[in-house]
C-alpha cells in the first residue's frame, strides 16, 4: 500500500513540474515571438549605447552595460549518498530525480569594450529558483536566492557559442531533521542551507535581443557544518532557458572587434589581509565506539596574509599564512566511573587554548573576473596543537569587491580531501594594488 501511494504521489509531481516546465517555456515562447516581431521592426532604431563623436563620448559608450532577464528550467538526478536519498524515508523507496525553475537579472559590458575584449563577454547577476521534489514531505519545497557569473569558453560560429557558468547563494524553506518529527531525515540538518552550482552550456544568438540556452549543470546543498547532520545534497542534470537582452545592439559575436588600446597588463605582487569568523559543529569520539554529535556550535576565526603575484588579468598565484583559533579542536568526552549496565554522562570538555591554534601554509590559485574572485587553496598546518589539527587542509573561497581595496570573503575549509572543517566569513583588504582601471 506504501509503495502504491509513493507510486501516486511520484506520478502527481511528475505531472505538476512537467506542467510547470511547460507553462512556463509556452509563456517565454509567446514573449518571445511578440518581442521578437518588435526587434525586426524597430532593429535600426538606436540602441542605448549610441556612440559619441567626441573623445569623451566614445568613453561614455565603451563603459555602457546590456540588461538582461532569463528563465530557466533544470530537471536534475539526485545522486543517492545518504540512506535518506536510497530508501529510508516515509515512502521506503528512493528518491531520483528533482527539478527547479529560475528567474534571473544580468548585466554585461558592452561588446567590444575593454572588459568585454579581456574576460569573454562576462555577464552576472542576480538569481531566485523554486525546487520540486517527490518527498516534500520530509524535504520541503525550498528556494534560492543566489549571486551568479558566466563567460564565453569558445566562439563556435558567428551566433553559437559555449560559455560557463557559476551560481554561489543562500536556500530556505527545507524541511530540517527532527527526531520527533521529522526523524528519516538526516540529510538536512537546518532550515536555511548554501547553494552552489556550476554548469556548461551552449548559446544561440537567434535575433538582436534572445538568446537560447542549453546545458548541463551540477548542483550542492549544504549547511557548511554549521548544524548536524550534514549530508547534503549533490544533483546532475540539464538545463534550458531563454534570455531576453534589453538594449544590445548586435545578434552576432563578432570575429574582430574595433581595435582599442588596452596597454600591457602591470605584473605585480599584491597582498590580501582576510579576517574571519564562524561556527561549526563537532562529532567527538564516543569512547573508542565511533563518533557522537556535540551539542553546542563552536566559534571559529582566523586570519590568512596572502601575497599574490599578478600573472594577468584573470590570474593570480601566490602563498598565503594562515592562522586559526577552532574552539571544537580537540573537543573530548570527560572520563567517568560507571556502574555496569549504566551509560556515563555526556560530558564534552575543551582543552587548553593552545590545543587549539593553529598557524599553516598553503599555496594560492585565483581566477579574477569583474566584481568577483573565485580561488582554491591546499595547504598544512605547520605549528599545531596536534591532535584534529594535524592535517592538511583546503579551501574553495569567494572574494566579492566592495571597492577597489577591499572585499567581502566567503570560503568553505575541508581537512584531507574530504572531512567538512568550516566556514570562512570575512572581510580583507588588498595592499599595492596595480590592477588596471577597466573601460
Amino acid at each position: 500500500m506504501m509503495v502504491s501511494v509513493h507510486g501516486r504521489v511520484e506520478r502527481d509531481l511528475i505531472r505538476m513540474v512537467v506542467r510547470r516546465g511547460l507553462l512556463l517555456m509556452v509563456g517565454v515562447l509567446i514573449g518571445t515571438v511578440s518581442l521578437c516581431a518588435q526587434d525586426r521592426t524597430l532593429g535600426s532604431a538606436e540602441s542605448d549605447c549610441t556612440e559619441k563623436s567626441s573623445e569623451e563620448g566614445r568613453g561614455q559608450g565603451e563603459r555602457c552595460l546590456e540588461h538582461s532577464l532569463s528563465v530557466e528550467y533544470r530537471p536534475n538526478y539526485i545522486l543517492p549518498t545518504n540512506d535518506f536519498l536510497k530508501g529510508e524515508n516515509i515512502y521506503r523507496q528512493t528518491i531520483p530525480y528533482s527539478a527547479s525553475v529560475h528567474l534571473r537579472y544580468a548585466f554585461g559590458f558592452r561588446p567590444g569594450s575593454q572588459a568585454d575584449r579581456i574576460y569573454g563577454g562576462a555577464y552576472q547577476g542576480i538569481g531566485f529558483s523554486g525546487y520540486f521534489f517527490p518527498d516534500p514531505e520530509e524535504i520541503g519545497s525550498p528556494y534560492a536566492f543566489y549571486l551568479f557569473q558566466g563567460a564565453r569558453i569558445a566562439r563556435i560560429a558567428p551566433a553559437f557559442s559555449l560559455n560557463y557558468e557559476w551560481n554561489f547563494g543562500l536556500s530556505t524553506g527545507w524541511k530540517p531533521y527532527d527526531k520527533n518529527y521529522n526523524a528519516n531525515n538526516k540529510m538536512m540538518g537546518s532550515k536555511m542551507n548554501a547553494y552552489i552550482d556550476v554548469n556548461i552550456y551552449f548559446s544561440w544568438r537567434f535575433s538582436r535581443l534572445f538568446d537560447l540556452n542549453a546545458g548541463g549543470d551540477l548542483t550542492h546543498f549544504s549547511n557548511g557544518n554549521t548544524w548536524v547532520p550534514n549530508a547534503g545534497l549533490n544533483t546532475v542534470g540539464l538545463k534550458a532557458g531563454v534570455t531576453a537582452w534589453f538594449n544590445r545592439k548586435d545578434r552576432l559575436i563578432p570575429r574582430k572587434v574595433r581595435t582599442c588600446k588596452t596597454g600591457g597588463f602591470p605584473r605585480h605582487v599584491s597582498y590580501d589581509l582576510t579576517l574571519f569568523g564562524s561556527w561549526r559543529r563537532k562529532g567527538v569520539d564516543y569512547y573508542g565506539q565511533g563518533q557522537i554529535a556535540s551539542p553546542k556550535a563552536y566559534p571559529v576565526v582566523g586570519f590568512n596574509f596572502s601575497p599574490m603575484y599578478n600573472l594577468s588579468y584573470k590570474l593570480r598565484l601566490g602563498l598565503s599564512l594562515d592562522g586559526v583559533f577552532d574552539s571544537s579542536a580537540n573537543v573530548y568526552l570527560e572520563d567517568q566511573i560507571v556502574s555496569v549496565g549504566d551509560s556515563p554522562d555526556l560530558v564534552f570538555k575543551r582543552p587548553n587554548a593552545g590545543r587549539q591554534l593553529a598557524l599553516g601554509l598553503s599555496g594560492r590559485a585565483e581566477y579574477v573576473m569583474p566584481y568577483f574572485t573565485v580561488g582554491f587553496g591546499v595547504g598544512s598546518n605547520v605549528f599545531h596543537g596536534k591532535g584534529d589539527l594535524d592535517a592538511l587542509y583546503q579551501m574553495l573561497y569567494l572574494k566579492i569587491n566592495a571597492t577597489r581595496n577591499s572585499f567581502v570573503h566567503i570560503g568553505y575549509s575541508l581537512q584531507n580531501f574530504q572531512d567538512p572543517n568550516f566556514l570562512m566569513l570575512g572581510v580583507g583588504f588588498r595592499f599595492n594594488n596595480r590592477y588596471p582601471r577597466l573601460r
